[in-house]
């Protein structure tokens, strides 16, 4: 378990024994984090001495009352703001008004709990400061190790699950007030886009795994050998409901029945299929994607061509970041994470020591080529 170092700063004995009864076996758990919190629980009567204890130790957590004897509470949060003290605050007062209010949230105080509270009031607002602090740590040491994917992904969050959950409960709560009659089939256009809105979340969910997966290292790999037409074959297979409402052909062409390689067969299918479901997405109807997958040398080459609206000039430097999505008329419609490709490039880069190439012609069509070595 974790501990943080909980400092009670109140002048009532009563209130600070009381507080340390109820912490004291106490433990907060949530579904995100690896191990429960639990609490170190130190004590100060006075803001005097609560200032020695900020200054010459580490506390995660402060509960302050504000109305003391000398130094009032209100002066120990400003001194925490200003000394840039880490740690979070949390008022604990029976003389709370809204002028407190401002000022103390103005000087950094996470929020209030008036006197008297009940033990259950309490544990909930520890609770809360508990997974507040946690996510303002992560994040801290998210931004010290240059990672940006924090504010990118709350920002997908709030586009790409908030509206589709919108429309989803939107559709439910229609069909829970039989607004469209008595009969099931006066619902089918509603389950469909709620089974569509539902599998373009899932996509999602799974690309931001395997990207979490990439960024901390900690994807597991079994490496054996594996036949990248049978794999192709797969993901083919898996995108076929797709290509069957546009009506697109999908076709392998190979150098040999099977090919060969030793790498993570999950890595290679992921591969496959974030090519050959663009390919499929972005295509017109009654179009085609065609695999070619040969040899070069000691080389693995794949490559997967399409006859679909294309990419413009201007947009072929984006199409490998994280998130990013080319967004103009003819795409208006068409889901997805903007995750795929990115996960993809870093696959075929940092685990196979090969590259990814793509040339595009508007209006007419892409290739997107790997290359990998034989004996990376």
């Amino acid at each position: 378990m974790a501990t943080l170092k909980v400092l009670i700063v109140d002048d009532e004995p009563g209130i600070r024994s009381g507080i340390d009864r109820i912490l004291r076996n106490f433990s907060v758990d949530f579904p995100f984090i690896n191990e429960a919190f639990t609490f170190e629980l130190i004590e100060a009567g006075t803001g005097e001495d609560a200032l020695e204890i900020l200054n010459t130790s580490s506390v995660d957590i402060v509960l302050l009352d504000n109305k003391l004897p000398g130094v009032q509470g209100i002066e120990v949060l400003e001194h925490i703001n200003q000394k840039n003290i880490d740690t979070t605050v949390m008022m604990i007062t029976s003389y709370a008004s809204l002028d407190l209010a401002i000022k103390a949230t103005n000087n950094g105080a996470y929020n209030f709990v008036p006197k008297p509270f009940t033990p259950q009031e309490l544990k909930t607002a520890v609770e809360g400061i508990t997974k507040h602090l946690y996510l303002q740590r992560m994040t801290k040491r998210l931004n010290a190790e240059g990672k940006q994917i924090r504010f990118q992904f709350l920002s997908v969050l709030s586009h790409e699950l908030k509206s589709p959950i919108n429309a989803v409960e939107g559709y439910l709560r229609i069909m829970q007030d039989k607004q469209a009659g008595n009969n099931l089939e006066d619902y089918e256009t509603m389950i469909g886009r709620s089974l569509e809105r539902i599998r373009g979340m899932r996509s999602l969910i799974m690309d931001m795994l395997d990207l979490t997966k990439l960024e901390n290292g900690k994807k597991k790999r079994e490496i054996a050998k594996v036949d990248l037409v049978q794999i192709a074959r797969l993901s083919i297979d898996t995108m076929t409901p797709m290509s069957i409402q546009k009506n697109i052909s999908m076709h392998i062409d190979s150098d040999e029945p099977c090919v060969y390689m030793n790498a993570d067969s999950s890595e290679i299918e992921i591969i496959f299929n974030n090519l050959i479901s663009n390919a499929v997405k972005y295509n017109v109807q009654d179009g085609s994607v065609n695999i070619l997958i040969g040899l070069t040398g000691n080389k693995i080459k794949v490559s997967v061509s399409d006859t679909g609206i294309g990419i413009g000039e201007e947009d072929l430097s984006k199409l490998f970041q994280d998130f990013s999505r080319i967004k103009n008329e003819k795409t208006k419609g068409i889901s997805g994470s903007g995750l795929g490709l990115s996960i993809m490039k870093k696959m075929v880069e940092e685990y196979y020591h090969g590259s990814v190439s793509v040339s595009s012609t508007p209006d007419k069509g892409s290739t997107f080529c790997v290359e990998m070595p034989l004996n990376y």
